[in-house]
């Protein structure tokens, strides 16, 4: 089996991955274009100096990874560390060692020292961000009742807009990357 560093190796650039999108590319590119990394950020300081590089694990059709990985996106350029992708569902034995509740929730992220050892990871979704999505999913109905698909749909079709135009949930994003990272970069040595 391969390692996070092989695969990280073989994989495309983020800024790649974003260029070839099919699906979300619009949204992706608006939220890139509109985030911007808070200024004077030791953040920042702290991956320039420790030169981490980071793993995606992310699909195109995702909206959170819409979201977030143009916020990773920025983050990257910032501190001018390399960010490459694999895909989810191309790279289904990675994926599986970094399940969420049991399942194959994206974007995942691998944070690798110099050496390439996975030493964090984050994702997909910051904890204030799942909080709300979770209680507005309470909002569906059960998936036997008929109108359960139409109202998944205009869920995910607001959810969706909500990501696109809510600089907050960006900060979320950014704040809890920033807080899961800094705390495994302190510790290196």
């Amino acid at each position: 089996m391969k390692t996070e560093k092989q695969y990280f190796d073989e994989a495309i650039s983020l800024q790649t991955y974003m260029e070839k999108m099919d699906q979300h590319k619009e949204n992706s590119e608006r939220v890139y274009e509109q985030f911007h990394v808070p200024q004077d950020d030791e953040f920042i300081s702290l991956l320039k100096e420790k030169e981490p590089s980071i793993l995606a694990i992310t699909e195109d059709w995702c909206g959170d990874a819409m979201m977030n990985n143009a916020i990773l996106r920025r983050i990257a350029e910032a501190a001018s560390i390399d960010v490459n992708v694999v895909y989810r569902d191309q790279t289904l034995d990675l994926m599986d060692q970094y399940l969420t509740n049991g399942g194959r929730s994206i974007p995942i992220y691998l944070l690798l020292n110099k050496d390439g050892e996975v030493i964090s990871q984050w994702g997909p979704r910051a904890p204030k961000l799942q909080e709300y999505v979770m209680k507005l999913k309470k909002e569906l109905p059960s998936t036997e009742d008929p109108t359960f698909k139409e109202k998944q749909q205009k869920f995910i079709k607001n959810i969706t807009d909500e990501y696109v135009s809510t600089p907050e949930y960006w900060l979320w994003v950014y704040e809890d990357i920033r807080k899961e990272f800094t705390a495994a970069l302190q510790k290196q040595s």
